[in-house]
């Protein structure tokens, strides 16, 4: 996946500025497909060139802010991308390398390295990750309400979170167990 297809999906959704794309980005695609502000803002810049996005000037107190939307040729740019097979993502998690140096410090040397507060850490955090998900699935698709291809499509990724998250968590409460049992 690429930040260009992305930031297109964001901005079909909803043509925005750039600050506004960042701050949206952060609250919805940004728990798929992270990127800072400033590799947003550069995204944004290549695209217009390529003649993806057409930016227009918005008038504002402090001047004029440009608002993007995505042009014909990123219509299908992006359609195209969307029927292409994608590559299987790998895992690319800092505490599963941390946990592995824990290992290999404590074979090679001797060295024990307090792995288990970081993993206690990081189950607070991922169960934060799985509220907000739920809060999501609740409340923009409440239970018994009329979805339409698009709504399920988009309730399928909230639920590819939750159940990331509760995968996720499960196995930190497995290692976990055996970790202190040991």
């Amino acid at each position: 996946m690429s930040l260009t297809h992305a930031i297109m999906t964001s901005l079909l959704e909803k043509p925005c500025t750039g600050a506004e794309l960042a701050r949206r980005f952060d609250k919805s695609l940004g728990y798929f497909w992270q990127a800072t502000h400033q590799q947003i803002y550069r995204e944004l810049g290549k695209m217009e060139l390529s003649g993806l996005i057409a930016a227009h000037g918005m008038p504002t107190a402090r001047g004029q802010q440009r608002q993007f939307a995505v042009l014909a040729a990123g219509r299908s740019e992006l359609a195209s991308w969307c029927a292409q097979e994608g590559a299987l993502r790998p895992i690319k998690d800092a505490l599963l390398v941390r946990m592995r140096a824990a290992a290999v410090l404590g074979a090679t040397g001797g060295d024990t390295v307090d792995i288990l507060t970081e993993m206690r850490r990081h189950m607070l955090l991922h169960g934060e990750v799985l509220a907000r998900y739920e809060a999501i699935e609740a409340h923009d698709f409440p239970a018994g309400s009329p979805r339409s291809a698009a709504d399920e499509l988009q309730l399928a990724v909230v639920r590819a979170g939750i159940a990331y998250e509760n995968s996720w968590l499960a196995w930190c409460h497995q290692a976990l167990a055996a970790l202190e049992a040991g």
